[in-house]
C-alpha cells in the first residue's frame, strides 16, 4: 500500500486540453438553452432579457470552471480523475479493472482536434458512465488508449497502425442499401412530430396557412379513402426509407474493423460524431447475429460483440458492442468466423425443438387473435361498434399462423465443443454463440404451461453482454442434459 501511495504522489496530475475551453461554454449554453429561452420570454416585460444575459454568464463560467478544477493521473496501478471547486471529488480506477476505451468527437471537438474519453470498468449498470475525460487532443487520447488496454506507454507520437492493425472490415457503399431496412428513419419522424406538435400548439400554427400544404390536404380530401390511405403509406415508406438511408451513412461512414497485435479488437464510425471502441479479446465471450424480419428479406443482418465491460441498453447504433453495421449476411458470417474463436458454430446445423414448442406457438397466436376478435364483436353486439372492426380482426389468424411457424423455426440450439448457440425471435432473429467457459450459472425454468407440454426453458448466464441468453421451449430433460454437458459438474450436486 506504501509503495502504491508513493508511486501515485510522484506521478503528475495532467489536465484536459486546454481547446475544451472553445467547447464546454458551449455545450453549457446549449444544455440550459430552454431554460434561457424560457427566462428570456417569460420576462419579457419585466427583466427576463437582463436574466437571460446573467444565465448566459453562469453558463459560460461553468464550462471554464471545469476544465480549472479537473485533472487526471495515470499510475502503474490506478486511474484517478480529479475535479470540483467547493466539494472536491477524486475518483480512482484500478488499472486492471479496466474492460475498454471508447473515444469519441461531436462536430465542434473534430474541427478543434478533441475526443472524449470514456473508460469503461465492466460495471452493467446503464447509469454508470465510467472514467470520463472531457476532453482530450486526439493524438494525448490515442495514447492513452494504448497505455490502458495495452499496458504499455507509448511515444509523444503516436506509431503507425499499419503493422500493428489487421483490418477485418471496411465499409463498402453497397452495404448503404441496407439503410432503408434498418428503420432508423422512426426515431425522426417521432422527433420532428413531437416537435411540430409542441410548436403548433405554442404558436396556434395552422396548416391551412401555407399554401403548398393547403393544396396538398385538399388532394387528399378530394380522393376516395382507400386511396388515400395507400398513398399515405406510400408516402410514409418512402420517408421512413429516406430518413433511414440518412441515418445509416451518418452513423456508420468510415466504419472500419481492425485487430491490434496486442489482442485488441477497434472499431470506428461515424460522419457528424466520431466514435472509436477497442475491446479486449480476451474479455470477449461470444458474438450475436441479429437479423430484423426487414433485413432478413434482403439477406442482410449485423453483428454484436458479447464481452465484458461494455455497457448494453443503448441500442445497437449507438452502444459500443456493435462489431459490423447491417450488412450481408455473408459478410457478417465472416466476420464473426474472423472475431470469435470457433467461428464454425456461428452457422453450424441446430437442433430443431420438439412438436410441443410449434403447438404452443400457434396456441399463443391464436389465443391472441381470438381474444381480440371476440372483444370487437362484444362491442358490436352491446354498443353498436363498427362490424368492420371485428371483421378486419379475422386477419389476425392467418397472420398470426404465419408469425408462429415463423418463430418455430427461427428456434434452435446447439452445443459445438466449447461453444453454446442458441437461436431464436421473428421480428428480430438473434442467434447467440456464447463460449462455455463464460458461463457463470444455468437455470432451467418450467411455467404451469410448460410443465404440461414437458418443455422447459435453459437461461445460461454470464458476466458479458445481457448478461444472460435463453433456449425457449427445450424439453425439459433435454435443458437439464444440455446444461450438464454445457458445463460439466455444475449440476453435479443436483443430478443423480
Amino acid at each position: 500500500m506504501t509503495d502504491t501511495l508513493d508511486t501515485a504522489t510522484e506521478v503528475e496530475w495532467r489536465k484536459l486540453s486546454p481547446k475544451m475551453l472553445a467547447v464546454h461554454p458551449v455545450q453549457e449554453v446549449v444544455r440550459l438553452l430552454p431554460v434561457l429561452v424560457g427566462v428570456l420570454f417569460l420576462g419579457r416585460e419585466g427583466h427576463g432579457p437582463t436574466w437571460s444575459l446573467i444565465g448566459l454568464g453562469l453558463a459560460v463560467g461553468f464550462g471554464l470552471i471545469r476544465w480549472f478544477t479537473t485533472t487526471y493521473q495515470v499510475t502503474p496501478h490506478h486511474v484517478r480523475v480529479r475535479r470540483g471547486l467547493v466539494r472536491r471529488r477524486v475518483l480512482s480506477v484500478p488499472r486492471d479493472r479496466v474492460r475498454s476505451v471508447d473515444l469519441t468527437s461531436h462536430i465542434l471537438q473534430r474541427v478543434l482536434g478533441l475526443s472524449r474519453v470514456v473508460i469503461g470498468t465492466g460495471r452493467s449498470d446503464k447509469h454508470d458512465e465510467g472514467v470520463t475525460l472531457d476532453a482530450l487532443s486526439v493524438a494525448e487520447a490515442a495514447r492513452l488508449r494504448e497505455e490502458l488496454l495495452h499496458q504499455r506507454t507509448v511515444a509523444a507520437e503516436p506509431a503507425t497502425t499499419d503493422t500493428a492493425e489487421t483490418s477485418l472490415a471496411v465499409l463498402d457503399r453497397r452495404w448503404i442499401r441496407f439503410g432503408p431496412f434498418t428503420l432508423g428513419g422512426l426515431a425522426a419522424v417521432g422527433f420532428l412530430a413531437g416537435i411540430y406538435g409542441k410548436v403548433s400548439s405554442e404558436v396556434d400554427l395552422d396548416p391551412e396557412k401555407f399554401g403548398p400544404l393547403r393544396a396538398v390536404v385538399h388532394e387528399f380530401n378530394a380522393i376516395p379513402l382507400p386511396l388515400a390511405i395507400a398513398a399515405s403509406a406510400v408516402v410514409f415508406a418512402v420517408v421512413i426509407g429516406l430518413l433511414s438511408t440518412i441515418g445509416y451513412v451518418v452513423t456508420f461512414w468510415n466504419y472500419r474493423l481492425t485487430r491490434h497485435r496486442e489482442g485488441t479488437l477497434h472499431v470506428s464510425r461515424g460522419l457528424i460524431t466520431s466514435r472509436s471502441t477497442t475491446i479486449e479479446e480476451r474479455r470477449l465471450r461470444g458474438v450475436e447475429v441479429s437479423e430484423s424480419l426487414l433485413l432478413r428479406m434482403v439477406r442482410g443482418g449485423r453483428l454484436l460483440a458479447i464481452t465484458t465491460g461494455l455497457r448494453v441498453g443503448h441500442g445497437a447504433e449507438h452502444g459500443g458492442s456493435l462489431l459490423l453495421p447491417p450488412a450481408p449476411l455473408g459478410e457478417v458470417q465472416r466476420v464473426a468466423r474472423e472475431v470469435y474463436p470457433d467461428g464454425a458454430a456461428v452457422t453450424c446445423e441446430l437442433t430443431r425443438h420438439t412438436p410441443a414448442a410449434r403447438r404452443r406457438r400457434h396456441l399463443r397466436a391464436y389465443t391472441f387473435a381470438a381474444v381480440v376478435t371476440g372483444a370487437l364483436l362484444v362491442l358490436h353486439a352491446l354498443s353498436g361498434f363498427p362490424a368492420w372492426a371485428w371483421q378486419v380482426s379475422l386477419l389476425l389468424f392467418p397472420i398470426g399462423f404465419a408469425l408462429a411457424e415463423d418463430r418455430y423455426r427461427n428456434l434452435g440450439h446447439a452445443l459445438r465443443g466449447r461453444s453454446f448457440a442458441v437461436r431464436q425471435g421473428s421480428l428480430v432473429r438473434r442467434r447467440h454463440v456464447l463460449d462455455t467457459d463464460g458461463i457463470i450459472g444455468v437455470t432451467v425454468h418450467e411455467s404451469l404451461f410448460q410443465r404440461r407440454s414437458g418443455l422447459a426453458t435453459l437461461t445460461v448466464t454470464t458476466a458479458a453482454g445481457k448478461q444472460h441468453c435463453d433456449a425457449l421451449d427445450v424439453g425439459a430433460q433435454e435443458a437439464v442434459d444440455l446444461a450438464d454437458r454445457a458445463v460439466p459438474g455444475l449440476l453435479t450436486p443436483f443430478l443423480r
